[in-house]
């Protein structure tokens, strides 16, 4: 019995309410293609849904340079070729590449 009260306690203290779900987007780097299925892939089957992560992806483009909507907090997260994203370091943009 006791230990069944010490669970039943333990379980109330981690269960609290529904968690809002963090807004992240994600800038791609070009128009939608083959190179992204796994990012839309990830969307749609609810693997970020069960991380916690609301996400909105943001197609690219010819017009579109990620680095800037990041600058311009258009973005959380983009998809850049490495020699651009270190372009855009050298010009004081904090940009983190994982």
């Amino acid at each position: 019995m006791k230990r069944l009260l010490i669970s039943a306690a333990t379980l109330g203290l981690t269960s609290g309410g529904a968690w809002a779900a963090d807004d992240v987007t994600l800038q791609l780097k070009w128009v939608t293609q083959s190179q992204f299925a796994g990012y839309y892939v990830a969307l749609d089957q609810g693997f970020y849904e069960e991380e916690g992560l609301n996400v909105t992806i943001k197609p690219g483009g010819p017009d579109i340079a990620p680095t800037q909507v990041i600058a311009g907090g258009g973005a959380d997260v983009t998809v850049e070729w490495m020699p651009a994203a270190l372009a855009a370091r050298e010009k004081g943009l904090p940009l983190v590449n994982i």
